[in-house]
């Protein structure tokens, strides 16, 4: 048995082999010792191989499942191993190991079984295929049935690779260095080597259907080889079996709005820098009814549009489903009960489906029907239009099988009874023979219980010795007696019990397992009946799954919009960038969710260099932000980051008013993180990610930046801070936001006339601050980093000494001595700042009691308890 192991084995090296004995996977040697790390079961020893106890673990089949789960989600790939035959008299005298066979491969980019995928979002496989000009990558989801390419440059395509976050890239082993690269935009990754099929033998598109096909010949040569590695890839993992593939779309990144991983990561889309989901703008928007609803809205806030009329078809669907609030939910009860059309037409495709797979199927039509009538009550607009029509009038399929399913349905084949009594005769008297086998084994044992006087003697079943007569020990010897012995064989002796057989009782079994078998072998034929007319619809079905996917996602953002006040913003092909009354979507909730704190709203008006003439008042192109920390600069260069998103993937935005030209790529480069894996400091990180900037951005660019040249020396971090502001200005002419600490910059205002100053505003009295987060014109007057640092909970004497040093510098006005003025002063605050219960006391020396109003007197009570 271990020699057919290693052989097997030695065939799947670099994944763990679930080797089938009876009703357990087992893992030997090294696999074992991984997977019992992994899994955290017990690791045993059995027999010897080389002088060594051979390390041996395994999991039941039955809940084989849950662990190729956690396996999978901690990179392993699995062979799994099955029986191809039952055991003989011969192989259990010969002790000869039965015929077994890897029936699959088990990868995270390859697995299609319900409780091993997100639900809610795309478990893509993607593969790159040259690292020069040439290159390209395709990206597939095996349980959906989506397959994309695109051919661009190495650094585009990694900004794609950050976006699709597939859960496993093949790499050719040329290309075996870029690995690192990859996981640097997909952190989580597998990485997995895959050679290129032979040009000579290229892969059997045809076998995916005639779209599939026609598609694949209009692709690029190194498109084609992306893909081509895809295609094989599945071969090799399902040992044959072929999913359901829609036809490959080609994307250049014209039709998108660009992001690079930086920006991504730092506007928090699908995640926080933290991992979490919630809190991100995927979590809030997202208020679809359906697995399917879901994973297009991520697909869509992940891939925000440049074209102006898809933009305005998906808004048209929302303003109708706003003005028809009854329509949205009727609509919205109905999604709810949409099964996962897609994944359940990939299992069958695979043949890995069951019988929940073609109910999936059933009550997917039935939706759609249902929904498609709703629609039919007024004339669609935009995107319901184009999805309602994808849904079929009628299809005879749903009504078979209706009439074909039972109403509960087995998880497995194996299980039967999933065809509905009266859908076949042949089954129903197949079904009636081994029930009334039953009922004769029940009548069996009251027989046999009155004519031996054994009350407690029963008429069992298991699979090792099927239908056997059982009573307690203590009446054992009473049929193993002269009278009894010709009619009762003994079985088996145990200590709870003994057991026998009967002649008649052996006859029946027999005629309940042929009859059992015979039924269940006619629901097995019946299901592949079923299931090879449903993919035989397969084209039509996935256009069912995407339109009802399309009316989830509207639905979705139109029930968004109406309880947070979101309005539709109006879109335009020149570079405005109007905003009026934005909102952070996530600390607005956040606000919210903490006790209802009002969001300060704010205007934002940028206009490229290569705008129009009318432009709108206040407009810039580049708007420099001043002001201390925790004031909300971030706040609001994210917000309207979002808001350009949102207004181009189609749903409505979080403001009072805005005017979008489409944004071609959108950078952030916010807040400071290092790479130190890859030996890359925080500034280089920021320095690199400010290059990437500068490269690719364009007039119809939106630019966030912050703090820009922080990393470094002060003179050094103003000067590249100084130059990357006169290149934005000068020679690309992006929209830009451009925060910084930096109040030499300012004067930037009077050489550039496309600049403006803005600041954030503070209210400052009897040296306490309040941050307002508003935006105002002009610049801020200092950045009160003391002050946050006092907010902070730094000690008392340290914020006192920072005033006092902080004095003695912006009172030297020659900035070379500064250093000298430092060393020269005390250790201790000449300018000590009076601390607040200092300050309450002198305000109380000056007071004049007599002269207050009883209003006035409770002002100041509350005035001085918030200052303490």
């Amino acid at each position: 048995m271990m020699a057919q192991y290693l052989r097997i084995k030695a065939e799947y090296d670099g994944h763990l082999l679930f080797y089938r004995m009876g009703d357990f996977y087992e893992l030997f040697l090294d696999d074992a010792l991984a997977a019992a790390e992994a899994l955290d079961i017990t690791l045993t020893h059995r027999g010897q191989m080389e002088g060594r106890p051979v390390p041996m673990c395994g999991v039941p089949v039955h809940a084989a499942e849950t662990y190729l789960h956690r396996l999978i989600r901690k990179g392993f790939k699995v062979a799994v191993c099955e029986q191809q035959e039952e055991p003989s008299a011969a192989q259990r005298h010969a002790k000869a190991p039965l015929k077994r066979a890897v029936v699959r491969l088990v990868t995270p980019g390859t697995l299609s079984e319900e409780s091993l995928l997100p639900a809610r979002a795309h478990n893509f496989l993607a593969a790159f295929a040259g690292a020069g000009a040439p290159s390209a990558l395709a990206w597939l989801d095996m349980s959906t049935g989506d397959f994309f390419v695109r051919a661009g440059t190495p650094a585009a395509l990694l900004d794609e690779l950050a976006r699709v976050q597939p859960s496993e890239v093949l790499l050719p082993p040329a290309l075996a260095g870029f690995a690192a690269r990859c996981q640097s935009a997909v952190p989580h990754v597998t990485m997995s080597e895959h050679e290129p099929p032979d040009a000579e033998n290229p892969p059997d598109v045809a076998a995916y259907g005639d779209g599939f096909a026609q598609g694949w010949a209009q692709l690029e040569k190194s498109a084609q080889a992306a893909g081509a590695m895809l295609l094989s890839y599945l071969q090799s993992t399902q040992l044959g079996a072929l999913p359901a593939l829609k036809p490959p779309q080609a994307g250049s990144g014209a039709h998108h709005m660009q992001l690079d991983a930086a920006a991504r990561r730092n506007l928090e889309l699908t995640v926080r820098q933290d991992g979490a989901r919630k809190g991100s703008l995927l979590s809030l928007v997202d208020k679809t009814l359906s697995s399917a609803g879901a994973r297009l809205m991520a697909a869509r806030l992940g891939a925000p549009l440049c074209d102006k009329k898809a933009i305005e078809a998906r808004q048209a669907a929302l303003a109708q489903l706003l003005e028809d609030s009854a329509q949205r939910a009727d609509m919205r009860a109905a999604l709810k009960t949409c099964p996962d059309i897609e994944r359940a037409l990939s299992r069958l495709s695979l043949g890995r489906g069951g019988p929940r797979d073609l109910a999936a199927i059933r009550d997917g039509l039935a939706a759609g029907f249902q929904l498609a009538e709703m629609l039919a009550r007024r004339a669609a607009q935009g995107e319901l239009r184009a999805a309602a029509a994808a849904i079929p009038a009628d299809f005879p399929l749903e009504n078979r099988l209706q009439k074909a399913l039972a109403a509960d349905l087995p998880l497995s084949l194996q299980d039967g009874n999933f065809i509905a009594p009266g859908f076949h005769a042949a089954l129903d008297e197949q079904r009636r023979l081994r029930d009334e086998g039953r009922r004769l084994i029940a009548a069996l044992q009251a027989q046999y219980a009155a004519a031996t006087g054994i009350k407690a003697l029963k008429i069992k079943y298991n699979a090792v010795l099927n239908f056997h007569v059982e009573v307690p020990p203590s009446q054992g010897d009473k049929l193993l007696r002269a009278e009894w012995a010709s009619q009762f064989i003994h079985r088996q002796t145990l200590v709870s019990a003994v057991r026998f057989t009967t002649e008649k009782l052996n006859q029946l079994a027999s005629d309940i397992g042929r009859a059992s078998d015979q039924s269940l072998e006619i629901e097995k034929t019946l299901f592949e009946e079923l299931r090879a007319e449903t993919l035989a619809a397969q084209d039509m079905l996935a256009q069912l799954g995407a339109a009802l996917a399309v009316l989830d996602v509207a639905a979705a953002l139109a029930e968004l919009a109406e309880a947070q006040r979101w309005v539709r913003p109006a879109i335009f092909t020149d570079t405005r960038f109007v905003v009026e009354g934005g909102r952070h979507p996530a600390v607005e909730a956040a606000l919210a969710a903490a006790g209802g704190a009002r969001f300060i709203a704010n205007d934002c008006q940028l206009m490229g260099r290569d705008a129009a003439s009318a432009k709108p008042s206040r407009a810039c192109q580049i708007l420099l932000l001043t002001g201390p920390n925790m004031a909300g600069k971030s706040t609001f260069l994210r917000q309207n980051g979002l808001i350009a998103i949102l207004a181009q993937m189609g749903s409505y935005v979080p403001a009072t008013k805005a005017h979008i030209g489409l944004v071609d790529r959108l950078f952030c480069r916010v807040g400071a993180g290092d790479d130190l894996s890859r030996g890359r400091s925080t500034f280089m990180v920021e320095m690199e990610e400010t290059a990437s900037i500068l490269r690719t951005a364009s007039a119809r660019s939106l630019v966030i930046l912050d703090e820009i040249g922080r990393g470094t020396s002060t003179f050094d971090g103003l000067s590249i801070a100084w130059a990357v502001a006169e290149h934005l200005h000068e020679k690309l002419g992006s929209r830009t936001l451009f925060a910084t600490h930096y109040h030499e910059l300012t004067a930037l205002a009077q050489p550039l006339k496309r600049l403006a100053n803005f600041a954030m505003a503070v209210a400052e009295e009897d040296g306490q601050i309040v941050f307002l987060h508003e935006i105002v014109a002009g610049a801020a007057s200092r950045s009160y980093g003391v002050h946050v640092a006092e907010l902070a909970g730094l000690p008392e004497s340290v914020t006192q000494r920072a005033h006092g040093l902080l004095q003695a510098l912006e009172a030297q006005h020659d900035k070379s001595a500064r250093p000298a003025l430092l060393r020269s002063l005390p250790k201790t605050n000449a300018a000590k700042r009076p601390s607040k219960a200092e300050r309450l006391q002198a305000a109380l020396a000056k007071l004049e009691p007599e002269s207050l109003t009883p209003l006035d007197a409770l002002q100041l009570i509350h005035e001085w308890r918030k200052s303490l």
